[in-house]
């Protein structure tokens, strides 16, 4: 039998599903618009200390940029700063190559950088924000069974009882993940087109110790503010620092290439011959047995539409589009998405309490229509973005792994760089706050000349789809130049050539 949970109150209900950083913002969200919330996570509860060894065993670690302070912000500025206390910031990437050599590659002309945090902590907070709120109740270890979007009705499971319960709601929110429930629920009451396409190549977390200065006290092995990078061609290691003075290394194959690692001679041979720096740093125990606890992980790509049914439901985060990790926004675009539709809300002046108006008709079933309508936006303007910064992160990968190592991209790097200098002048999140707060993305039409990695992480005024349109335009430009150069450089060497011959001629 299942029982019912009552409401908070009387006013209107929204239920997330899903207690991670997404779900977590949007229940803030809601919250602050004056609905009663309810947040149910399938998992036990994140700050206590059984759950804390589970959930470090894997994670990427965490990379915040603009887009996502962006929309802590804009839920919750106070709080966003707070956070922003725990970040370390990279200001560009370091570049190791096979003999130990370093490169670094500043991510922006102006100092602008990402930060890294650890995810952990960031989730950790974000619950205690949602838990001070008297209008947010969290309940854990609590997964749905079913949902009838309809009569609007989650049944979930107690997993310690083994009980069922039914929850009421006027809207239901999938923050679930990857694999989320809601979503597969979601399938079953709309025409949902759906892709799921997992890459042939897996990660792998690994833990490089924090070193001793000469008092004995912690500390960094590596410079703290880059994102340090192994490129290998068809493989990379990855650094990101910890607050602890640790890094959290993660090592990106294709499966092939792990599945010849089967012993741990393999291992260190390996090791030893593409990763000599790394390993000398993460010491050979150590490294050892990371391998030997740690999971091999699966990369997913996962796009759908619509994101939502009616007033009733709506997807964020990896439950509407899981992306690979490699340009570092899959965590940056859930929390956009609550900023986004949050926009949407306010625009249509959606409101949390009161009935819901309907049509009149007291047999048909009550909508309400603004609400439909922020929805109905939010699927069709955010869906091209999604796709965009998917597509991207894909290419972004053989950027990393390999391109940032060749001369064509240091020197098209170099090339924007200039090209921004004379064309364009920063735009600092701080001049943006407020018309993100109100506008999903203020800037339409950005111009001067951007490069495409300052618009993706820095520019949350730009969205995704907009970047990536413009970068394509900028690139056949810069395809342009080349050819004018190549062509110049042909010129003056044959010009060069007749000069020399009729020197020569002279001097007979």
């Amino acid at each position: 039998m299942s029982e019912p949970i009552p409401p908070l109150s009387n006013s209107r209900k929204v239920v997330v599903i899903g207690a991670g950083p997404v779900g977590c913002l949007a229940a803030i969200a809601f919250a602050k618009m004056n609905w009663q919330v309810e947040i149910y996570e399938a998992r036990p509860d994140l700050r206590l200390s059984s759950s804390k060894a589970a959930a470090q065993q894997r994670s990427i670690n965490l990379a915040i940029s603009s887009r996502g302070i962006a929309a802590l912000r804009a839920v919750d500025a106070s709080a966003a700063e707070r956070f922003l206390q725990t970040v370390i910031p990279m200001r560009g990437r370091m570049i190791h190559d096979r003999h130990g050599n370093l490169q670094s590659q500043l991510y922006d002309r102006n100092g602008q950088c990402i930060n890294s945090i650890d995810r952990a902590l960031l989730n950790e907070e974000l619950l205690e924000e949602a838990s001070a709120l008297p209008n947010i109740r969290l309940t854990f270890k609590r997964k749905v069974i079913s949902a009838d979007f309809d009569q609007r009705v989650l049944v979930l499971r107690d997993a310690d009882s083994g009980t069922d319960v039914r929850v009421n709601f006027d809207l239901c929110i999938g923050a679930d993940g990857s694999y989320s429930t809601i979503r597969r629920q979601l399938m079953r009451v709309v025409r949902m087109n759906f892709q799921q396409e997992y890459i042939p190549h897996e990660y792998i977390e690994l833990k490089m110790p924090a070193g001793h200065d000469e008092d004995g006290k912690p500390t960094f092995l590596l410079d703290p503010n880059h994102l340090h990078i192994w490129p290998r061609h068809s493989f990379m290691l990855i650094a990101l620092p910890n607050k602890d003075k640790t890094f959290t290394c993660t090592l990106f194959a294709p499966t092939v290439e792990f599945d010849r690692l089967i012993t741990r001679e393999d291992i260190l041979s390996w090791f030893q011959n593409h990763f000599p720096d790394a390993l000398s740093l993460l010491g050979e125990d150590k490294l050892l047995k990371d391998f030997e606890n740690n999971p091999r992980s699966p990369l997913i790509t996962t796009k759908l539409m619509p994101y939502h049914y009616k007033d009733r439901c709506v997807v964020l985060g990896d439950a509407a589009h899981s992306m690979v990790p490699f340009y570092g926004q899959g965590l940056n675009c859930g929390l956009e998405d609550v900023r986004v539709l949050l926009t949407l809300l306010q625009e249509e002046c959606v409101v949390p309490c009161g009935p819901v108006p309907n049509s009149g008709d007291p047999e048909s079933d009550p909508i309400d229509h603004r609400l439909f309508k922020a929805l109905s936006r939010y699927s069709a303007s955010r869906h091209e973005d999604v796709v965009a910064i998917c597509e991207l992160a894909m290419d972004n990968y053989v950027e990393m792994r390999h391109s940032v190592t060749t001369p064509s991209y240091i020197i098209k790097n170099a090339l924007e760089h200039i090209l921004s200098s004379f064309t364009s002048r920063p735009t600092p999140l701080s001049s943006l706050g407020e018309s993100l707060s109100r506008i999903a993305f203020p800037t339409a039409n950005p111009r001067g000349w951007l490069p495409l990695y300052t618009m993706i992480t820095f520019r949350p005024d730009i969205s995704y789809a907009t970047a990536k349109r413009k970068a394509a335009r900028q690139a056949i430009i810069l395809t342009t130049i080349a050819k004018l150069g190549t062509a110049g450089m042909c010129a003056a060497s044959f010009y060069f050539t007749l000069k020399v011959l009729r020197w020569l001629r002279s001097q007979r």
